[in-house]
């Protein structure tokens, strides 16, 4: 099922006198305008055919300078042993041995090892981005009106995973999943720089959008694409993305009793990127240890005690 992408996808241009970019360091302005002239999709194609192939010692040689770069502990990981990774997409998207990550007692549990990017209140429809920069939930979920509605005034977190983070996403909670949506979109980087100069970022990008119903109501995560991001996938369906169609793509799950545990894998990324995860008015109450830059690992608490705002 397809249909084209609501009219609230943020624009393509910068208009740099009205940004808050032309307040940033010269480096950050460079960085960012940049990213408006490299070609992102060929860029993306390129990066994705040499991770996916395998190039044997060559392969062995660039993983190697990846984890001494990133400092990635690969102790964490089910193969230790760098050799054993026949592609570097195999490497990224690396289990993690047993008992790596345990779950916190919490209604709500990180999905993700990464960094909080920002997290709070959605204010009616308008979710913060970065200083000087916020965007609808209905331009982040692909501009169904009716599925932005159900989080109005609710929460959001927006959690970055770095190139050296461990790369597949978990339930925060217990799921039935009900609807996937493929959003085309750009394809800019998603590192704190990019955040605070590209408006509306997380809703102009390309995007993996997963609807479920949770013990707490509702609930959204949605995985952000950006450059070089060879492809993001899910368990229940495998690769999404490519395809990269010029429209946007849908899957409705509601007949099929799909459900997940609070833990349990639900998707990856080829190459980082960022999750945005949703939840409706009066039901989160976020872990107080909780800020924006702070470090975070899968299966800590996100929300404490049962979760509910009002306890």
């Amino acid at each position: 099922m397809t249909a084209t992408v609501g009219a609230e996808a943020a624009p393509r241009s910068l208009h740099c006198c009205a940004s808050p970019l032309c307040a940033a360091p010269v480096s950050e302005r460079l960085s960012v305008l940049l990213q408006y002239l490299v070609p992102q999709r060929a860029l993306t194609v390129f990066a994705g055919f040499v991770a996916s192939g395998r190039w044997g010692g060559i392969t062995t040689a660039i993983v190697r300078r990846f984890v001494r770069k990133y400092r990635v502990d690969m102790s964490e990981a089910a193969e230790p042993d760098i050799a054993r990774y026949p592609s570097f997409n195999d490497f990224f998207t690396r289990a993690l041995r047993p008992g790596a990550r345990p779950l916190a007692s919490a209604a709500l549990v990180c999905p993700v090892d990464g960094a909080i990017s920002q997290f709070g209140a959605i204010e009616r429809d308008q979710i913060f981005q970065a200083k000087g920069h916020h965007y609808s939930t209905r331009a982040l979920v692909g501009g169904d009106a009716e599925l932005a509605a159900r989080f109005q005034d609710g929460q959001f977190a927006t959690l970055y995973l770095s190139p050296r983070d461990y790369h597949r996403i978990h339930m925060p909670c217990d799921g039935r999943l009900l609807r996937m949506i493929h959003v085309p979109g750009d394809l800019f980087s998603v590192n704190p720089v990019t955040a605070r100069g590209v408006p509306g970022l997380f809703a102009r990008n390309e995007r993996v959008v997963c609807e479920f119903e949770g013990p707490l109501g509702p609930f959204v995560l949605v995985l952000v694409g950006a450059t070089i991001v060879g492809s993001m996938a899910t368990v229940w369906h495998g690769q999404v993305n490519p395809p990269r169609a010029a429209q946007l793509r849908e899957w409705r799950y509601a007949d099929r009793d799909l459900r997940l545990k609070q833990g349990e894998e639900m998707g990856q990324f080829l190459l980082g990127s960022t999750v945005v995860a949703l939840f409706p008015h009066d039901v989160v109450r976020f872990d107080p240890a909780w800020a924006p830059g702070r470090a975070v690992r899968l299966g800590e608490a996100m929300a404490v005690g049962a979760g509910l705002a009002g306890e």
